[in-house]
């Protein structure tokens, strides 16, 4: 690929296809709204780490803002070609909320591993406070998704590199 094609395929990057866009973006609202509801469910049910269903909520609630602000065509061009007046509150919004979410994503990993595998028994009479099992494997499990899901992103990448090193582009002997 030559340099100009190399900056016109930056500018017009490739759209996905409507299923893939469309279970994405209902994959992404759906987990949310899954944080938000068992947060709120057992919001006092985490003695040992009580800020674990309000990680829940705050992540749900601020990843659902983050999803359905992706929806709208602030960062779009007019239809004149010109660029939309929002799209600078938009995109600095978008940041914003994405770095909220990257520093309460940390602090939940604290609140979670930190307490790793906790008492999940109510009833027990020992000094060791307990921790609802839904709530607490709902929080590790998504969060530990999360690393696979970038580790999986990051292998995906690694291999695309290397396949673009190994295979030569027919474009480019042109």
């Amino acid at each position: 690929m030559s340099n100009i094609q190399l900056i016109q395929h930056i500018h017009r990057p490739p759209q996905p296809s409507a299923p893939v866009l469309g279970f994405s973006k209902l994959f992404v609202c759906v987990m949310p709204i899954a944080q938000i509801s068992i947060g709120a469910v057992h919001l006092n049910d985490c003695p040992r780490q009580p800020y674990i269903p309000i990680y829940l909520i705050v992540a749900g609630v601020f990843g659902l803002a983050l999803a359905v602000l992706s929806c709208l065509p602030c960062a779009q061009e007019l239809d004149d070609g010109t660029t939309n007046p929002l799209s600078r509150p938009c995109a600095a919004w978008n940041s914003l909320t994405s770095f909220f979410l990257f520093c309460w994503f940390i602090t939940g990993n604290v609140w979670i591993y930190s307490i790793y595998e906790p008492n999940y028994n109510k009833t027990t009479t020992n000094v060791d406070p307990y921790c609802d099992k839904t709530v607490y494997l709902f929080a590790f499990w998504t969060t530990t998704l999360v690393y696979i899901l970038i580790g999986f992103f990051m292998f995906i990448g690694c291999c695309l590199c290397c396949r673009s090193l190994v295979v030569p582009n027919p474009s480019d002997n042109v």
